[in-house]
């Protein structure tokens, strides 16, 4: 039986994305040659390189190519460039339409603390080692598809604006069984994190995820105020394993997470649907480093090595990747933003061959 050839769409988009997509690649084409795995990689402009090539960040072309994948690769959107732009195109609509096109509803972050960058972290070391959490976000409800929607002015002149917060219960259920189903694979503790107190919408989200919990007797449910979680994530985030919540509170919360691993340039993500699936850094564009060599490439390898694990089902070889970032780490090799006095300063590139070449030891 021939083996499926897996077609991947890879959108490097803006700022530092071409450089650190370009790192990625590396490692895939590595585990691709020594483990023999059948990959076809198509690229496509998306974001404000886009829309200054076509005058939309998501091209016809671009959308199909998504559609048409088994994954999505992608670097990062945006940038002042493109901040006077209506909202309708700037790069980060781009995000929003791949989402809702695609139907990828789960965004899934993890945040690990590695114990070789425990002194990158503000906070103390004894707070921050051994986090491991999986921060799972919903994507397409919320404020951020919600309508009504805009900026109304008054006959006076002044002006309202408008987002509506509104999830429907089939909404909160989908991503509430994906939040059981991954604690259930890990230390079967799942927080859903709400503002129930004062807002109608997330009572009912605190209504549906206790509902889909009784399903699974097995993992632990308990609720928590998003004000209270973000004070919790500081004060002992070791006391979290999976959170599930929407995707206004998730957008704000896993970024103050990522904080607590010393860079967000360390953070990975997933966002998953039914059978398509998008793979990219948290981190975003960054402008004001684009193109120096000095971006951190490890949040984008580590987002490919998701993709081995959840679209492509080679759990193996994305362990491999994890390990080799790992290694690295422990060899002292640093990009400048987990720098250290006394590890080696590298830049992106330099930080991607050491992660090939490790990767290579553990295959050979």
């Amino acid at each position: 039986m021939t083996e499926k050839k897996y077609q991947i769409a890879v959108f490097a988009g803006d700022g530092v994305g071409s450089e650190i997509i370009a790192e990625a690649l590396k490692i895939l084409d590595v585990i691709a040659d020594k483990k023999n795995i059948p990959m076809s990689l198509k690229e496509g402009d998306i974001g404000g390189s886009a829309y200054d090539r076509a005058g939309v960040p998501l091209p016809d072309e671009t959308l199909e190519l998504a559609l048409q994948s088994d994954a999505v690769l992608l670097g990062a959107v945006g940038g002042p460039k493109w901040e006077g732009l209506d909202y309708s195109v700037r790069p980060e609509r781009a995000l929003l339409g791949l989402r809702e096109k695609l139907g990828l509803y789960a965004n899934l972050r993890p945040v690990v603390a590695f114990d070789e960058l425990l002194a990158a972290s503000p906070l103390k070391k004894d707070i921050v080692r051994g986090i491991d959490i999986l921060i799972l976000r919903e994507l397409t409800g919320d404020v951020y598809f919600g309508r009504p929607r805009g900026v109304t002015r008054e006959p006076d002149g002044r002006r309202t604006g408008v987002n509506t917060m509104i999830y429907t219960e089939e909404e909160i259920r989908r991503i509430a069984v994906a939040a059981f189903e991954l604690a259930r694979k890990r230390k079967k503790n799942l927080v859903s994190v709400d503002k129930a107190n004062v807002l109608e919408t997330t009572e009912l989200w605190r209504d549906v995820v206790t509902e889909a919990g009784r399903r699974y007797p097995d993992v632990a449910l308990g609720h928590m105020y998003v004000d209270n979680c973000a004070m919790q994530l500081i004060r002992k985030p070791s006391q979290f394993d999976v959170i599930v919540t929407t995707n206004l509170f998730g957008d704000i919360l896993s970024d103050e997470a990522a904080m607590l691993t010393g860079s967000i340039g360390m953070l990975p993500s997933a966002s998953l649907g039914d059978g398509r699936a998008l793979y990219e850094p948290i981190h975003g564009s960054a402008p004001d480093i684009a193109g120096k060599n000095i971006a951190n490439p490890l949040a984008t390898i580590l987002s490919a090595a998701m993709m081995l694990r959840h679209s492509l089902e080679r759990p193996a070889e994305a362990d491999l990747i994890e390990k080799a970032v790992t290694g690295v780490l422990q060899d002292g090799v640093r990009t400048k933003d987990i720098y250290s006095r006394g590890t080696k300063l590298v830049g992106t590139r330099e930080m991607g061959d050491a992660v090939a070449a490790k990767l290579k030891t553990f295959l050979a």
